[in-house]
């Protein structure tokens, strides 16, 4: 069962925006720098080929594709394997096995995942869980996000994760209410749990993030430390 994170709808508005911005910018300042107007037609020309190809080849995933590969890549990289790293540790504490765990753009789009990280995990055996294995199932989704608010006082993945979590309970059969408290109980146990272990956090995301690829990033060789 994966479960990835990132939305490629917001992928390509930001990137139109984006786009949109800069041939404004431009269109405005370039005749002031002395720029001819068929270099800014031109430009504003490759600008939008080159939106409508990442939307057709990578899904609008070009933007974080060149955000990772630029200098302040690796700081964005650990954000995400920071958030996949929570859900590993309480996968394994929770005994739920992990099949791969992906951290930034390009290892998603080589597994055909248009998402910046992901955690698969093997599905349950039934569509309806005992509480119990809700409880753990709960556990484990919430733990990126908690992770991530350890660490950078928010998160920004987990919309997955969480309408994951309202379908597993949903389909066991449980009103919303119940649902919200088992939770918001659930939440309350990862956080705790974190801040115990959040030396072994950190070194479970950095171990994450050296193994992740970047576009322009040369291949380690086997047995190169970093």
């Amino acid at each position: 069962m994966r479960r990835p994170e990132g939305s490629a709808g917001s992928t390509e508005a930001l990137s139109a925006g984006l786009a949109v911005a800069g041939v404004t910018a431009t269109a405005v300042v370039g005749p002031m720098l002395g720029l001819s107007p068929w270099l800014i037609a031109i430009g504003a020309g490759s600008a939008f080929a080159a939106l409508t190809l990442d939307a057709a080849r990578f899904g609008g995933m070009g933007g974080h594709l060149l955000a990772e590969a630029l200098p302040g890549g690796r700081a964005r990289l650990r954000r995400i394997a920071i958030h996949e790293a929570g859900h590993l540790l309480l996968a394994a504490e929770n005994n739920l096995p992990v099949k791969q765990v992906l951290v930034g753009s390009l290892a998603c789009l080589r597994q055909g995942l248009a998402a910046n990280g992901s955690t698969e995990l093997e599905p349950p055996a039934h569509a309806k869980l005992p509480p119990e294995d809700l409880r753990r199932w709960s556990r484990v989704l919430l733990a990126g996000m908690a992770a991530e608010v350890l660490i950078y006082g928010s998160s920004r993945g987990g919309v997955d994760d969480r309408a994951l979590l309202g379908r597993l309970w949903g389909l066991s059969g449980f009103d919303a209410a119940t649902a919200q408290q088992e939770q918001r109980r659930a939440r309350r146990e990862v956080e705790q749990w974190l801040r115990d272990q959040r030396a072994l956090l950190e070194a479970r995301a950095e171990a994450l993030l050296e193994e992740a690829p970047r576009l322009l990033a040369a291949p380690r060789l086997l047995g190169q430390t970093p």
